[in-house]
């Protein structure tokens, strides 16, 4: 899984597969829209607005993680 918090778009996106996949996305608002596969597997999650739905005021929030085995990532 990855996360991503991109702040000039003020965008969170959450990966729960890796790879390309071929995804149809399903608007659950206009700020909110799931991934999914052709098998209906969720691929990822966009929040558009991020600060505003997810409550953070920072441009790098701070993010906790519960019972994960977390690998570091080189930032892009």
């Amino acid at each position: 899984m990855r996360i991503t918090y991109d702040p000039r778009a003020d965008a969170v996106y959450s990966r729960f597969v890796e790879g390309p996949r071929e995804v149809t996305t399903l608007r659950l608002t206009e700020d909110i829209a799931i991934n999914y596969d052709p098998r209906g597997g969720v691929v990822g999650l966009e929040i558009l607005s991020a600060r505003e739905h997810l409550k953070f005021s920072a441009d790098e929030p701070e993010l906790e993680i519960e019972n994960l085995n977390l690998t570091a990532a080189s930032s892009a």
